[in-house]
């Protein structure tokens, strides 16, 4: 076994979509960084989550919306082609490698030892390779944790056994079972029973609580998603428990399921999303004086608040702020923007929507589900506003009335609410549910980030016929109630 020591000015675990970013923006601000991952560089979202998945459901909400516009429905009558998704999945995918990555890596002068990676105290990094060697990391300036997170699973016997699905397994999966039974009402649930659903399996969701699908969002966004999947032909049960599962012929027999109130069903595979858990259980935290598989909490510019000195920072899902791809690049970017002034030592811009301030983190982080209908979010709900004692105005309007969405879809049905700050009369929320509502997510994500005032919106003239007119039909909905424009 060979011992190897080396030493940089940042050292990054984890090579996702975050990590990679801290590295790419610290090697940018010219400090040596390394980075390292025991998988595949690119993460969970580019191999088993976000890219794979959306390929997935790509071809489902094309053909919904296919079905909706007269003259093409006779042509998307058929099922959908499986193979010829899951060969679209493999290629979004890029057949499980990482060469692109790499190169990618080597052109940001970024260095990157492959293997497990632990802490072993203050600014130090000791990584197992494959090959037997030990490589000891030392930081000059900064070490930051970008490890991620893996599915949560409950406390039932027996259940690794039957061998569940995660997200991993469903997003890479080689056949389509014939009955799926999907526990947990969140993003991951609601995405894959759509894509299951409409790729051939018979999916029954299992959803704990009783406030329904995406209860984290406006309320109708779960009820909308709610009713087209059962359209769609799936069985959902609200209010239900597992409490078992066997597979009681061996291990590629189905999966006996059984639920809190004494009932019980079969499917041949059961996927657990029933959240996410830190993925540091197992990454050294002890010798540092944290407690292994917690979360790490951090402070405005992204510094472990319980370790001394300064010097650990932890970005994207693993710091449990906002668990989304892009929001942890943008962490990854703010933050290596502040280690590098640090190093040079230069005073941080970290006002509010400052360069070293992750602002959006708390007032406008945009989230789509790839459902059918699609639901598209950003900033405050209405619960959120209550809760903090936000005063806000809730203008709520049918998207269906709106031309654009009448060109888009023969009985169009969509929702909109926008949340408007009673005091300062700018947009602090912004709801979408609807076909094609994915791509109005930007100009709502910019009205809340530049906190525009409703007069000014009024000159943002939307174009005839798309469904971006539901801006104007808002603005004039506002008014009416008002009996002003701003």
């Amino acid at each position: 076994m060979n011992d190897i020591s080396r030493v940089y000015d940042v050292v990054v675990l984890g090579a996702g979509p975050a990590g990679e970013n801290v590295a790419d923006r610290t090697s940018a601000a010219g400090l040596t960084s390394v980075i390292v991952e025991n998988e595949l560089l690119g993460g969970e979202c580019s191999f088993w989550a976000c890219e794979p998945s959306k390929a997935l459901l790509r071809p489902v909400v094309a053909r919904a919306d296919a079905r909706r516009v007269p003259g093409l429905r006779r042509a998307v009558e058929g099922p959908l082609d499986v193979p010829a998704v899951f060969a679209q999945r493999d290629k979004m995918a890029v057949y499980w490698k990482d060469d692109d990555q790499v190169d990618w890596l080597k052109s940001v002068s970024v260095d990157l030892v492959r293997g497990h990676g632990r802490l072993d105290g203050p600014r130090q990094v000791v990584v197992e390779t494959g090959n037997g060697e030990t490589v000891r990391l030392t930081a000059r300036h900064a070490v930051c944790v970008a490890t991620g997170t893996v599915t949560a699973f409950p406390d039932l016997q027996g259940l690794e056994a039957i061998r569940p699905w995660t997200n991993r397994d469903a997003t890479s999966a080689r056949h389509v079972p014939d009955r799926l039974a999907v526990v947990g009402g969140g993003v991951v649930a609601v995405e894959m029973a759509t894509a299951y659903q409409a790729l051939g399996s018979r999916v029954t969701m299992l959803v704990r609580g009783n406030k329904g699908l995406l209860n984290r969002m406006e309320p109708f966004a779960g009820e909308m998603v709610t009713d087209a999947l059962r359209e769609a032909g799936a069985e959902l049960r609200f209010g239900t428990s597992v409490t078992g599962v066997v597979r009681e012929n061996g291990p590629e027999s189905p999966v006996r399921i059984t639920l809190d109130d004494g009932n019980s069903l079969v499917a041949d595979e059961i996927l657990f999303a029933t959240g996410r858990a830190p993925h540091t259980a197992d990454i050294g935290l002890e010798t540092v004086g944290l407690t292994p598989g917690s979360w790490l909490h951090v402070d405005e510019s992204f510094l472990v608040t319980d370790v001394p000195d300064g010097w650990l920072y932890a970005v994207g899902d693993v710091n449990h702020r906002a668990l989304m791809t892009h929001q942890g690049k943008y962490q990854a970017r703010i933050a290596g923007a502040v280690i590098g002034a640090r190093a040079k030592g230069e005073p941080l811009d970290d006002g509010r929507w400052g360069a070293h301030a992750p602002t959006a983190d708390g007032a406008a982080v945009p989230q789509v589900v790839f459902s059918d209908p699609e639901v598209t979010t950003v900033g405050l709900t209405t619960q959120e506003a209550q809760r903090t004692g936000r005063r806000v105005d809730v203008v709520d309007y049918d998207i269906g009335h709106v031309a654009g969405a009448a060109q888009y879809a023969d009985g169009y049905r969509g929702t909109a609410r926008v949340l408007i700050d009673a005091d300062h009369k700018n947009v602090v929320g912004v709801t979408f549910v609807g076909p094609g509502t994915p791509e109005l997510l930007y100009s709502a994500t910019v009205a809340i980030t530049g906190e525009m005032p409703v007069d000014r919106l009024w000159h943002a003239v939307p174009a005839f016929p798309t469904i971006s007119e539901v801006w104007l039909r808002i603005l004039e909905t506002y008014r009416d109630r008002t009996g002003k424009d701003a």
